[in-house]
């Protein structure tokens, strides 16, 4: 797999690091990519490599056409399922929400996915893969067309919300008219106990106490207890103030904050991309649960999008939200597949493995939560 001399699209195995020597064509695929994301963004993968997220010699399916960066595909070879030989896997962590490739759109697009295609079969893997938009997935159809075998080994729905002309108009065409009755009943309690007000940070305000505010939140609750917040450790602060950083480039960073009082009650924080926000980290103060300033930061995030229009979408980027089921009217299914090339393993049994392990791990979990309630 060489990069292309000719022109025409090739695939090559590279590097994170390789990579970032390069960061105007990483910035260009990003920013004219067919369904753009940040996940696999230069600004997201180098917070991971600087806090020792990802390693800097991480490998990465890169698809070139002379200068210019076509598609991205980050990844990792381990274990399959259950000890089930080596097995291909999209690079992944906690602060990912799709594992989708980069990849350009326009008429460059179908012949960069399939070099993509082929550089994945030239691994000489079955492939792993979590987190991926199933439904209309450009991707799929490709490996479909080169003769891939597939599975699916799970489902689920991510609420979105796509923005509509007004607010006005969200609100009167909303299939949930009891949730949004208790909302503004919550809202009034939440009037009663104090002065409310909503503060959104763009890439100009302040994002570096926006992200403070948010640190300190989120270690004052259960994830504070639980060692999980981002501040619990040096490596998921410095990334978390890395990655919501001021800053321009194809990706950019916001907040937003609810107080009560003056003091943050509620916080979200989000990227930008390709005219997605996508909220990745959310907080609150869990004294005043009863007032829901969370779910309400969600609300107002809702009306200041239709505001001001900073984004055409909103993406929960949650695993499965029961909060956010009864506000954002619109799903994403994303799913967990396998994939295995032309003469290689069974996608099947491939997919019946990877269910066998996520059960025998979620029957671990279960006893060990029950050993400790003891």
């Amino acid at each position: 797999m060489a990069p292309s001399v000719t022109g025409a699209p090739a695939c090559e195995v590279t590097t994170l690091a390789a990579l970032s020597r390069k960061p105007g064509a990483w910035d260009a695929l990003v920013a004219r990519a067919a369904a753009p994301t940040p996940d696999y963004a230069r600004r997201v993968l180098e917070a991971h490599r600087d806090h020792g997220l990802a390693p800097a010699d991480l490998p990465c399916l890169a698809v070139r056409s002379g200068p210019d960066l076509l598609a991205l595909l980050p990844f990792r070879i381990g274990r399959g399922p259950l000890g089930l030989g080596r097995i291909a896997r999209p690079f992944a962590s906690p602060y990912l929400t799709v594992t989708a490739p980069l990849v350009a759109a326009g008429p460059e697009g179908a012949p960069a996915l399939a070099a993509l295609v082929a550089g994945m079969r030239g691994l000489g893997h079955a492939w792993w893969w979590p987190l991926l938009p199933v439904d209309g997935s450009a991707l799929l159809a490709a490996l479909d067309r080169d003769g891939w075998g597939r599975a699916e080994v799970s489902d689920f729905l991510r609420p979105v919300l796509d923005r509509r002309p007004s607010h006005d108009a969200f609100l009167t065409a909303h299939p949930h008219k009891g949730r949004l009755k208790d909302l503004r009943r919550r809202r009034r309690r939440l009037d009663e106990a104090g002065a409310v007000t909503v503060e959104a940070v763009g890439p100009d305000g302040d994002l570096a106490g926006a992200v403070a505010a948010f640190l300190t939140l989120e270690s004052r609750g259960w994830k504070g207890r639980a060692g999980t917040a981002l501040a619990c450790r040096p490596e998921t602060e410095g990334f978390a103030k890395t990655l919501f950083r001021a800053g321009d480039g194809p990706v950019t960073a916001r907040a937003d904050l609810l107080r009560l009082d003056g003091r943050v009650v509620a916080a979200s924080l989000a990227l930008v991309c390709g005219g997605t926000a996508t909220l990745l980290k959310t907080a609150y103060d869990e004294d005043l649960r009863a007032l829901a300033p969370g779910v309400l930061l969600e609300a107002e995030i809702v009306r200041v999008l239709h505001e001001t229009r900073f984004a055409e979408r909103l993406d929960s980027a949650t695993l499965a939200s029961a909060v956010l089921d009864d506000l954002y009217p619109e799903r994403v299914r994303i799913g967990e597949i396998v994939v295995s090339p032309p003469g290689g393993p069974a996608a099947d049994r491939l997919a019946a493995r990877a269910r066998q392990q996520h059960a025998a791990k979620a029957w671990l979990k279960e006893r060990l939560v029950r050993f400790r309630g003891r």
